[in-house]
């Protein structure tokens, strides 16, 4: 017998806003975080925007001690994730630490640091490498502070999916407290490699806008998209059993009630050209929620603004929702915030319960004249108000990783 698993507590380090009440109402006015790259020299890239994190100052948020031995990605997991525990009102004293769990994922970890040691190396030679160089760039590391800086001793793992990380990171703590393994967990994704290889890769790639207009940079589903804008962030949230967060008290944001999880088996960076696999992960989170294509308001899309995506993904959903497809409304939140990677999919379920508590379905800033090719419902040109009660928010990674996460509104 499953358990029902909850929303009770929400934290976010974002483009727009650096706690979840700052990012939302970033979200709500169609705030852009995109702008010129400003953490190295951009003058022999092609690509000239980001979607860089402002004014965080770690020490602020946590000991400044802890801060030091952390990268950004980790700092950003800790300061969203203490957010999210102080969001849900737990206490440790009154828990059993065991039955507490942190699954936060990274796609990369910390490029960063292995550019800085890897210059080290070249300049001064191997014995001034930094020695905490390997716990401060392995993405595991950002699920492993949060657990020491909380005193979480319950299950603790890194799913690393790519693009997909932050929606298998929810998805498997759902599992986890589902089955009984855990009664809470903090969860979600965090990354931060908004540097030299990290643009130059993705370049290469030909996967990056080289448009310099920061508010048409990132345009998903428009007919003039040319690829996505890297951003830095993380999305936590506190997910908890139903009964455990009755019997404390807690506020209740939304429930969690679906997890679909497929791969494309199909190319190493292209969704599968029919939005089959995406399309079945959908199937599957409605299928567990008892959900009819009907039901859906709203899909977060994964939407990055890449012709490959935003075409096939259009493709998923009809796949999956079939003629309901027509009248569900359809957004990417990567128009204000860019791509963050491991932390999209956590930051977008963020929107996705946000978008339930207000009523509300953020437009995809940025897009004008959608791609004939695209022909659903993108909240174009204004926010819509309506009445949301069911939501589904969509992740795809490298490798063909497809999770879609299905949130609906908490009824007793």
């Amino acid at each position: 017998m499953k358990r029902r698993v909850v929303v009770t507590g929400m934290g976010a380090v974002t483009p727009i806003g650096n706690t979840v009440e700052e990012f939302w109402n970033g979200i709500k006015t169609g705030k852009v975080g995109i702008g010129p790259i400003t953490k190295f020299d951009t003058t022999d890239y092609k690509v000239k925007l980001a979607a860089e994190v402002k004014d965080f100052v770690g020490k602020e948020r946590m000991d400044f001690k802890a801060a030091k031995r952390m990268e950004l990605f980790s700092q950003y997991a800790v300061a969203a994730a203490k957010e999210a525990f102080a969001d849900a009102g737990l206490d440790m004293e009154q828990e059993d630490p065991y039955r507490v769990g942190t699954i936060i994922g990274s796609g990369i970890g910390s490029l960063s640091c292995v550019e800085q040691n890897y210059d080290k190396i070249q300049t001064k030679g191997p014995a001034r490498v930094n020695p905490l160089m390997v716990p401060l760039m392995i993405s595991n590391m950002a699920a492993g502070n949060v657990s020491i800086q909380l005193g979480l001793k319950g299950k603790c793992t890194d799913v690393v999916t790519a693009c997909a990380s932050g929606s298998n990171s929810i998805g498997d703590a759902l599992r986890a407290i589902q089955y009984g393994d855990l009664d809470v967990c903090v969860a979600g994704g965090t990354e931060s490699c908004i540097c030299p290889t990290g643009i130059a890769g993705f370049t290469a790639l030909t996967a990056l806008s080289t448009n310099e207009d920061p508010m048409t940079a990132s345009r998903p589903f428009d007919q003039d998209r040319d690829g996505f804008v890297l951003g830095e962030g993380a999305g936590i949230v506190v997910l908890e059993e139903l009964e455990h967060a009755k019997a404390r008290g807690a506020k209740i944001y939304a429930e969690l009630v679906g997890y679909g999880s497929t791969g494309d088996a199909y190319h190493i960076t292209s969704p599968a050209e029919n939005g089959e696999g995406a399309g079945m992960a959908m199937k599957l989170a409605m299928k567990e929620a008892g959900v009819a294509p009907e039901e859906v308001d709203y899909i977060n899309a994964h939407g990055t603004s890449t012709h490959h995506n935003d075409l096939f993904e259009t493709r998923a959903i009809c796949y999956a929702l079939g003629d309901a497809a027509e009248n569900v409304v359809v957004n990417s939140t990567k128009s204000m915030i860019g791509h963050l990677l491991g932390a999209a999919g956590a930051v977008e379920f963020v929107v996705c319960v946000k978008s339930i508590l207000d009523n509300f379905i953020h437009q995809t800033v940025g897009t004008k004249n959608v791609d004939p090719e695209c022909g659903l419902n993108y909240a174009v040109g204004a926010p819509v108000e309506k009445e949301v009660n069911c939501v589904i928010s969509n992740s795809l990674g490298f490798g063909g990783h497809n999770v879609s996460l299905l949130v609906k509104r908490f009824e007793e």
